[in-house]
């Protein structure tokens, strides 16, 4: 079917309007008062329902109305938005997709269950829901000896803080000169936004006992007014003037700035009012017409090649520029040079996506796989800002669902264990994404029975992968559960427990040149770490040279550089270790693992090189610089090389091979172990 035929239009704006009601089904769980996620899931089954009958899908259409009808109900507040009805609505949410998917042809027995089940609860109503959240705006100073009568500040501000999100600046414009301050004295106000469902009197009860003595204001900000300029939030709160806006806005410049520039207004006053109109941008949950472009990730995929050709060629002219006395072509070239590092940074944002695409997947597979097994689980995110390359983040998904099923499956307990332990019979799933310099890390946390160590060490020797009684620490022993068929489990389930599926978890998460790290304390939990690049396509390198032949080392993964010390030079050629201020830091000879002949230089260096927080040296010839690295991936003759990660073509058109980081630095903390380097 190719993008041109409306019928894929309609679908692929359908797969986006029914994941956007799958959030807002899940959203309505654990705020069924929330009239905007309401809203957001009606229009949604709207769209569908029209779009639908637009394109031809009659059956999806005519289901969807029925479902349409009966959260009109929810959003008049004739029926209150029950577990029972969000479990009814998602089982509705998926037949719409198998309807649009298979065009209709399906057995309509199970849709009527489904229609049958939300009629039930239709008819069975429910109280209505409490009103929706009012954003307000409050301004106080305290009494100028409240300090000193015990009030605290901060304290107000948490309880406001419990009423709902808030949004806090100090006003610092009654401040003294320093020589009148009396250090038991208040002189600060505060401005706050806040977004509640709680009355004006749970507010004023916030000050109950300094309410006659202090300066308090509070007003409710009408409701639609969340796009409102500056301007006019500066107005009504009274802290400039109207003729002051209107020059300041004839002027063509930051309405703010001006203001302040021109004296007629503090800069807290502007903190204050720009911290309204973020608030209230925040806190609107109103679906808007985004100004994107539909683009097919195949033209993406193109147009990074098409860079990335550039930045060799780019690389080349600027060798030929530093061996030219021309100094026209040497502008010529820093220009290009800029150009194409530009263009590289913005045809690398295009790609980048929010890994919140990636986390918004898994709560339906929480939900689903929790009732299943009986548990009660909550799923938390945080991070979901992260970018990650668009390429990355289709690859994470596989991973990503198995380790959740294990910590659902084997790590939560069943809520009548967790009370006895004295847990919350609740059990608790975080997934996090955050940048760690030039990589993103992803971490999987629960807070289940965590990692068994003795269960571990014992199917391990039992299986001949390490000695018994052989030291180890609990990184390396539980890196032994990503071996090919290993387990502890007692039972076969129907989600986990053959011992397939960690070690491709860490083979994938490897292809993608990032490493897996798990800690665990027994009976507390298990986080589970991933650590990823940014991107696949283009990196910043360091090059070396070894011998006659030249290598990237991923300069993410470079600590520092130093000089290999005279004595060590004549020292054995097996692993050595140097002393990095105070720290002893192994180090390989690449000469001796890359079978290099050619004469080693007089002054090697050696480069320290990091994975997590282990750390290796690598001894070169010479350090050539940085190089954008356009990386190349080996032919699959050269899969089994674990030494190399891809190869990139420099400036000279000489190919250099891209070092694998992970393994080197794995190979220089194990004592004794052969290397891998076939080149």
């Amino acid at each position: 079917m190719s993008a041109a035929d409306p019928t894929h239009t309609f679908r692929q704006e359908a797969a986006e309007l029914l994941d956007q009601l799958e959030e807002a089904l899940l959203d309505l769980e654990h705020a069924p008062a929330n009239n905007a996620v309401i809203d957001t899931a009606f229009r949604a089954l709207h769209t569908l329902k029209g779009s639908g009958a637009m394109f031809g899908f009659d059956a999806a259409a005519a289901f969807t109305h029925h479902v349409e009808t009966v959260f009109d109900q929810v959003r008049k507040g004739l029926i209150a938005p029950s577990r029972a009805l969000i479990s009814v609505a998602l089982e509705a949410k998926d037949r719409i997709r198998l309807l649009i998917e298979a065009d209709g042809a399906v057995d309509p027995v199970d849709g009527e269950a489904i229609l049958e089940r939300l009629r039930g609860l239709a008819a069975g109503g429910g109280p209505t829901p409490p009103p929706a959240p009012v954003n307000w705006r409050i301004r106080f100073w305290l009494p100028q000896n409240a300090i000193f009568t015990g009030v605290n500040p901060l304290a107000l501000i948490d309880e406001l803080r419990d009423l709902g999100p808030c949004t806090v600046v100090a006003q610092i414009d009654r401040v003294p000169p320093l020589e009148d301050i009396d250090p038991l004295g208040c002189y600060l106000g505060w401005d706050v936004v806040l977004t509640s469902d709680h009355p004006r009197a749970a507010i004023e009860q916030v000050f109950i006992f300094v309410l006659d003595e202090m300066e308090l204001k509070i007003d409710a900000i009408p409701a639609g007014e969340e796009e409102r300029r500056l301007g006019e939030i500066l107005i009504e709160r009274g802290d400039v003037a109207p003729e002051a806006v209107d020059a300041a806005v004839a002027a063509q410049s930051p309405i703010g700035a001006l203001l302040v520039k021109a004296g007629e207004l503090s800069e807290d006053k502007l903190a204050a009012a720009l911290g309204e109109q973020q608030h209230l941008r925040t806190e609107a949950r109103v679906t808007r017409p985004s100004d994107t472009v539909r683009v097919p990730a195949e033209r993406l995929d193109e147009l990074m090649d098409r860079v990335g050709e550039l930045v060799i060629a780019q690389s080349r002219l600027r060798q030929v520029a530093a061996n030219s006395q021309d100094p026209s072509l040497k502008s010529v070239a820093e220009e290009i040079e800029r150009l194409a590092l530009d263009l590289r940074d913005t045809t690398m944002g295009v790609r980048m996506l929010p890994i919140a695409s990636l986390f918004g997947r898994y709560r339906r597979l929480v939900y689903d796989l929790a009732r299943d097994l009986g548990k009660e689980i909550d799923l938390e995110t945080s991070g979901e800002e992260t970018e990650l390359d668009k390429t990355v983040i289709d690859r994470l998904n596989d991973p990503l669902i198995h380790l959740i099923r294990n910590a659902l499956d084997h790590g939560i307990e069943p809520a009548a264990e967790r009370t006895e332990l004295g847990k919350s019979p609740k059990g608790r799933i975080v997934l996090s994404a955050r940048h760690s310099g030039a990589e993103v890390l992803v971490s999987i946390t629960d807070d289940g029975r965590g990692l068994d160590r003795d269960a571990i060490r014992a199917r391990a020797e039992a299986r001949g992968l390490i000695a018994e009684g052989a030291a180890l620490s609990d990184g390396e022993l539980f890196q032994l559960i990503f071996e090919p068929g290993f387990s502890t489990a007692e039972q076969v389930t129907s989600l986990s427990g053959r011992g397939v599926g960690m070690d491709v978890v860490k083979r994938t998460v490897e292809a993608l040149r990032g490493s897996i790290e798990i800690s665990s304390n027994q009976g507390r939990g298990t986080v589970v770490a991933l650590r990823l690049p940014l991107t696949l396509a283009i990196i910043d390198g360091l090059l070396v040279r070894v011998g006659d032949g030249r290598y990237v080392i991923p300069l993410a993964a470079v600590e520092e550089c130093v000089e290999l010390p005279a004595d060590q030079g004549a020292r054995s050629h097996n692993r050595s270790f140097l002393n990095i201020r105070g720290s002893l830091v192994p180090y390989l000879r690449l000469r001796e693992l890359f079978n290099t002949t050619a004469p080693a230089d007089l002054f090697q260096k050696i480069v320290i090189v990091s994975s997590g927080d282990l750390r290796v040296g690598l001894v070169v010839d010479q350090v050539i610089g940085d190089h954008q690295t356009v990386i190349k991936t080996l032919s699959k003759l050269h899969s089994d090389v674990e030494m190399f990660s891809g190869a990139t073509i420099l400036g000279d058109g000489a190919v250099a091979l891209i070092l694998e980081v992970a393994h080197l630095v794995e190979a220089g903390r194990l004592p004794d172990q052969p290397l891998k380097a076939a080149v």
